[in-house]
């Protein structure tokens, strides 16, 4: 697989911290035939935890949040990387958005062990068009 980058749209709502909060949004979605592109889970320090969707389809998304009783956040952006899992293949990307002074404040990745890699890359708003000029989307 060629690398492919894409922009990407996501949301967080804000769960209590216990188990099987994760679980029933997951649920709904899955119920409501809603495909998230990736998922997060974060601690809060305030006995509630973050779950940040980056949904296929932000209008279904958005729907269901408001038929299912959740607060969403966003949308933010994103960019969603994948490509074959080889090393260094994060390296240009990073060189390019560096010679740019664009700083990556967070990103998340993991292989598939089956030669291929995602990898959620977050930028700040203001740099976020500049961004996607370098990386071709």
């Amino acid at each position: 697989m060629a690398l492919k980058v894409r922009r990407i749209d996501y949301f967080y709502t804000t769960v209590k911290d216990k188990p099987g909060e994760a679980y029933k949004l997951l649920s709904q979605l899955a119920a409501s035939d809603i495909n998230l592109l990736a998922f997060g889970i974060t601690p809060d320090a305030r006995g509630h935890t973050s779950l940040t969707l980056f949904p296929e389809s932000v209008e279904e998304l958005a729907r269901l949040a408001a038929g299912g009783g959740y607060s969403l956040v966003g949308p933010q952006r994103a960019f969603l990387i994948q490509g074959d899992d080889e090393l260094g293949a994060l390296v240009e990307i990073h060189r390019a958005l560096g010679d740019a002074q664009i700083n990556i404040y967070a990103g998340n990745g993991v292989t598939d062990g089956a030669g291929s890699f995602g990898y959620v890359l977050y930028v700040k708003p203001e740099d976020y068009e500049q961004a996607a000029r370098l990386l071709r989307v």
